[in-house]
């Protein structure tokens, strides 16, 4: 689950992170509410959605005055904010985040994130922060400190100064750098993040650390453990058609293809994708029912992807083992008479209860096409295209 930075910065203060002062706001009066409670200019006017390089885009602004902090608010709240994490679509922005300027000496990056391939937290840093961090990544690797964390042990000394060091912290900012790697650690791992990242992590000229920015990811898998944090949940920054399907516990990824599949497993659903592609059509989604759906889940899953205008046909490929293939039929025969739908429809299955799957589909007068393996259900929705 991904939040806001001004969500992420209130996590941020309860872990003792330091962040500059600044408070969200959602209109042009607010805006400038905030900006005189901040007590001076220049103010920082930021965009709030869910993507990065808001600031290449134009989401991210100085107002060196009240008059160019309303201006800016004006410009920004309403926009389609665009940049390489939205796609051509843009996000609109309908929050900002208000906060006092910074005497920047030094740009920084840091971000912890789950390894898979060590089992490990590892905790990437670069002296070379800000908007660039993308490229230093990909053209100058050897900026990138990695240091690996076991969750097992924790955070250790050694790693803190071994940061510092590669970050060239001054002396004076030391102490306060390694506490604030290590109350981010602490936080990291109490609410079970997949990704925290400051980009700027920046020293000031009095040698303070400061996170100027936050991005935080949450595990939507432990989200049972963290109900407090479902409030930072904003709906407004995912796809209808996932949160439609969130409600009945499907995995729904919405893609850029024509063609709609429904699947029952995930790994199911990646080969199905696959053969899709190797057919030369392009899935319009990931649709996972699950090994147990119902009747009921197998109608609303075919009735999302129904919502998705992009859609010219439906592969449906069904494996029946804890899902029967006569209960999955009743469920596309129960979600086709409801929808009226009215485009090709291709079904493959096999498994438990195959055949009164099949007598289920044949007997219900709809016009569906049956595919006796995968090479012919992928051949069949590629020709219906």
């Amino acid at each position: 689950m991904k939040i806001h930075e001004y969500q992420a910065k209130e996590l941020f203060r309860k872990y003792d992170v330091p962040v500059p002062q600044g408070q969200v706001a959602f209109s042009r009066e607010e805006a400038l509410n905030v900006a005189d409670l901040l007590g001076g200019y220049p103010v920082v006017v930021k965009a709030q959605i869910h993507a990065g390089g808001r600031g290449k885009g134009g989401g991210v602004k100085l107002a060196p005055s009240r008059q160019e902090a309303g201006n800016i608010a004006d410009e920004i709240l309403g926009m389609t904010l665009v940049t390489h994490q939205t796609g051509p679509e843009g996000r609109l922005v309908q929050k900002l985040l208000v906060e006092a300027g910074q005497d920047i000496a030094k740009e920084l990056y840091l971000s912890m994130l789950v390894d898979r391939e060590t089992a490990k937290v590892v905790i990437m840093a670069s002296r070379e922060g800000g908007m660039d961090i993308e490229e230093v990544a990909a053209n100058t690797p050897e900026k990138i400190i990695k240091i690996y964390v076991d969750p097992l042990m924790g955070i250790q000394n050694y790693q803190l100064g071994e940061l510092g060091f590669g970050l060239a912290i001054p002396k004076p900012a030391r102490k306060q750098f390694a506490g604030l790697v290590r109350q981010l650690y602490t936080l990291f791992v109490a609410n079970d993040c997949s990704l925290v990242e400051i980009n700027p992590l920046i020293l000031t000229a009095d040698d303070q650390v400061l996170a100027l920015d936050a991005k935080v990811d949450i595990d939507s898998n432990a989200m049972f453990r963290h109900k407090d944090l479902l409030e930072y949940r904003d709906l407004d920054e995912e796809d209808p058609q996932e949160v439609e399907a969130s409600k009945f516990n499907l995995n729904y990824v919405n893609l850029d293809g024509n063609v709609g599949n429904i699947v029952n497993g995930a790994g199911l659903a990646m080969a199905t994708m696959d053969i899709i592609k190797l057919a030369g059509a392009e899935p319009a989604n990931f649709m996972d029912v699950g090994g147990g759906a119902s009747a009921d889940q197998v109608e609303n899953a075919l009735r999302i992807i129904l919502m998705d205008e992009k859609v010219k046909a439906v592969l449906i490929n069904i494996f029946g083992g804890i899902l029967r293939c006569d209960i999955f039929a009743e469920g596309v025969v129960q979600a086709a008479k409801k929808t009226g739908i009215n485009i090709p429809v291709v079904v493959r299955m096999e498994g438990t209860n195959v055949d009164e799957g099949k007598k289920i589909l044949a007997d219900s007068g709809l016009d569906l096409t049956s595919a006796v393996d995968l090479k012919d259900a992928a051949a069949k929705i590629a020709a219906a295209i």
